[in-house]
């Protein structure tokens, strides 16, 4: 039977340079890959800054993953493979923060509700996986409702504000540039505001954004082309864009950097990253990505740790719902081969029975009626105990129930 599977690139096994090698282009780009290969039933793909993650539906999706991995040069190293109930488990978790670098963040429902909409315009998902996510964003939503995991620093965008306030100690006074108006940028600049900076500013390549945020927030935008400029002058410069490439080279942040004696903090938190590395090698610069973000991650989740319980306990509950959901479906699927086998039979022994019956007096309506309905209510009858064992069995595991229905009624087999 076929049941979900799913392979993780993360930041718990990879580095922000092995996240941003392992899977190339787009989530578009990916699912199409994806959903071309062999046995590949449903598919979906979550990319965020921290981690790649891809999810099929298949009857062999072990292989097919690691297939998959070894076509993209994948080190099965940095890969966390689930089946079908740790990936139920896995995404229940993801969606309720406790996965996130920085637990209890909501970025995440926002993101996985995108990557749901992405896959139906592709076509690419169907029962297995819609049914997946919409628990898991529900479960999300009632964590958050009911918990207070989070509260205090819940993104990586207000993590890096964090990190920020931790290496220069404060950011008073401080000039502050914020690339990127999206929805990350947005996060970076609401968290400043709550500091006393000496200026906040916004740019993005589509300038209007850039407006619109600086606008609401009581910012200052400017056009990208005078980001460079901007860089002169500011203490602190936060990158979260999604550019494919550099926006910025090492020899720009130099230009910058000529003739400054004072020092220059740039937090690049995008995948794939905005700032060349090589830019850390300047004088004055320090240069940090995600990976530094991590000691933020693990102050904050001493600090969630009885949260973190209680949305366990939550996720227990959803996800005994939800497997018996699967469970559920497994016995349906298996019950509709059988009733439909049936159904076969009943309509041929009916048709039989008419025309021996027609041969000797002429049917009307009624009679034909009547014997309609007297076969299906049997066929009915028959089957009502049994339906209601084998959904037993489904919801138990009972699978050896399941197989042994399938081999006398010489139906295809539950696997």
């Amino acid at each position: 039977m076929s049941e979900i599977a799913s392979m993780l690139v993360t930041h718990r096994k990879a580095s922000i340079d092995e996240i941003e090698q392992a899977w190339h282009g787009d989530v578009p780009t990916l699912l199409k890959w994806v959903a071309s290969q062999d046995r590949v039933e449903e598919c979906a793909v979550l990319k965020t800054c921290n981690r790649v993650e891809i999810y099929i539906v298949s009857t062999r999706g072990e292989k097919v993953l690691f297939d998959l991995a070894k076509k993209a040069r994948v080190s099965s190293r940095i890969i966390d493979f689930h089946d079908h109930d740790e990936s139920l488990l896995h995404l229940l978790r993801l969606a309720s923060g406790l996965e996130s670098m920085v637990i209890g963040e909501d970025q995440i429902l926002g993101q996985m509700k995108e990557l749901v909409q992405i896959a139906f315009r592709a076509g690419t998902t169907g029962w297995m996986l819609d049914t997946a996510f919409k628990k898991a964003i529900a479960v999300g939503k009632r964590v958050r409702k009911e918990t207070s995991i989070n509260e205090r620093s819940v993104s990586v965008g207000s993590a890096a504000v964090d990190l920020a306030e931790g290496i220069l100690g404060d950011l008073t006074g401080k000039s502050v540039l914020v690339i990127g108006a999206g929805e990350t940028g947005e996060l970076i600049s609401r968290a400043l505001l709550t500091k006393d900076l000496g200026s906040l500013t916004v740019t993005n390549r589509t300038y209007n954004s850039a407006q619109s945020l600086a606008e609401c927030l009581g910012a200052h935008a400017v056009p990208f082309e005078e980001m460079k400029d901007r860089l002169k002058t500011a203490n602190v410069v936060i990158s979260a864009t999604s550019a494919p490439h550099y926006i910025l080279l090492k020899e720009d942040i130099a230009k910058a950097m000529a003739g400054r004696t004072d020092k220059l903090l740039i937090i690049d938190i995008a995948n794939p990253r905005d700032i060349d590395e090589a830019a850390s090698e300047v004088p004055g610069v320090e240069l940090h990505n995600i990976d530094s973000l991590k000691n933020i991650s693990n102050e904050n989740m001493m600090q969630r740790m009885v949260e973190a319980n209680r949305v366990e306990a939550i996720i227990a509950e959803e996800m005994q719902l939800l497997v018996a959901k699967y469970k559920r479906k497994q016995a349906e699927e298996l019950l509709a081969r059988l009733y439909s086998k049936a159904e076969i039979i009943k309509d041929q022994e009916v048709k039989r029975a008419m025309n021996k019956l027609s041969a000797r007096h002429t049917l009307g309506e009624v009679e034909q009626k009547v014997l309609q309905d007297m076969s299906h209510s049997i066929v009915n009858k028959i089957f009502s105990e049994p339906t209601k064992a084998l959904k037993q069995a489904a919801e138990s595991g009972n699978t050896d129930i399941l197989n042994a229905v399938c081999e006398l009624f010489c139906l295809e087999e539950i696997k």
